[in-house]
């Protein structure tokens, strides 16, 4: 059985060979196209966000072409990160891979912001984290764009369970939560008393369907329409914000011309723009149709919240400072109003 980083080694050698395949004249005809390329299907904001892009870089007159690649048909988000990082797909959406830098588990962080007009001040356009991830994802070679915004992420439980978990750690006993393979979602889930089960994205929805865990964290309102058929109910801890990067090869950008690379920064900052000012709209709209599925959406009282939430502070927190130090967490506290 192929373990994760084998997995991703050769998806990574898959995506070269389909560069190299091409004979010489299509490669002469396509020398100015790259490929930009994600792991999500036409419904999830990547998609708005790489069509807009590929429509406002078209209005530039740029010279460059886009080949646009959803789905995943290069591999998982995390493979598909590493090969940007390596140049072979120049440009991606991505979660943060913190297997490549643990820092980038800072955009993970808990209760950081509880509203759409904080979650943008802090993660949009010119907003107050975009310094700090831009120097970050430097280290890899990367260069960030902006960072797209895909809603507040939650728990979801799967049909048959019969539990709908809103008190930590009383309700959480026993319940196999799915996190993703990153070490605060583990340590999360942790403190809050359930079973953490790392697990990569691209296995959850069939260990839904097999009972192989009881619920999915980390999981914003599009991911739990998807996935529809196998949940019963969506519990709205809303314990982060779940934003993605939108980054560029460093190397290869910076190998392009002067106008190329205007052009690039352009349409991305007109694409950033379209992206949040729609993205709440259609978070909103997710979660309307998750309940016309017949999803049970529950709410943490006012106890239960402040409960969750001191959790976080107390012990996620000191954890991620450990990781990224004092002086980024002391911007995150003053970001979050923490004393």
């Amino acid at each position: 059985m192929l373990n994760k980083n084998n997995f991703k080694k050769i998806a990574t050698h898959c995506a070269t060979g389909i560069l190299l395949s091409f004979s010489a004249s299509q490669m002469a005809n396509a020398s100015d196209d790259f490929i930009l390329a994600h792991a999500y299907p036409a419904d999830h904001i990547f998609n708005l966000a790489s069509t807009t892009f590929i429509d406002q870089l078209k209005e530039s007159k740029s010279e460059l072409g886009v080949k646009y690649h959803l789905g995943g048909d290069l591999g998982d988000w995390a493979s598909i990160f590493e090969q940007t990082m390596e140049g072979v797909v120049p440009m991606t959406m991505s979660f943060g891979a913190s297997e490549f830098e643990p820092k980038l588990d800072l955009s993970w962080l808990g209760y950081v912001v509880d509203n759409w007009d904080d979650a943008r001040k802090v993660y949009g356009p010119n907003g107050k984290m975009i310094t700090v991830y831009d120097e970050i994802l430097d280290r890899l070679d990367l260069k960030l764009l902006g960072t797209i915004p895909t809603g507040f992420g939650s728990v979801a439980i799967r049909k048959g369970v019969n539990k709908q978990p809103t008190n930590f750690p009383v309700d959480a006993k026993g319940i196999k939560m799915r996190v993703p393979p990153v070490p605060i979602a583990i340590e999360r889930f942790k403190n809050w008393g359930f079973t953490a089960v790392p697990m990569p994205y691209s296995e959850l929805y069939t260990a839904l369907q097999l009972g192989t865990v009881d619920g999915r964290s980390f999981g914003p309102s599009v991911e739990i329409w998807q996935m529809r058929d196998v949940l019963e109910s969506y519990v709205l801890t809303k314990d982060y914000f779940e934003h993605a990067f939108w980054v560029v090869n460093k190397s290869w950008f910076e190998d392009q011309s002067e106008v190329a690379q205007k052009q690039i920064m352009t349409a991305a900052d007109a694409t950033m723009k379209v992206v949040w000012d729609q993205a709440q709209a259609i978070d909103e709209k997710f979660l309307a149709d998750v309940k016309g599925a017949g999803i049970q959406v529950v709410e943490l009282n006012d106890e239960h919240l402040a409960s969750a939430k001191a959790t976080i502070y107390e012990k996620e927190w000191p954890f991620m400072e450990k990781i990224v130090g004092k002086e980024i967490m002391d911007q995150m506290r003053s970001i979050a109003n923490i004393k």
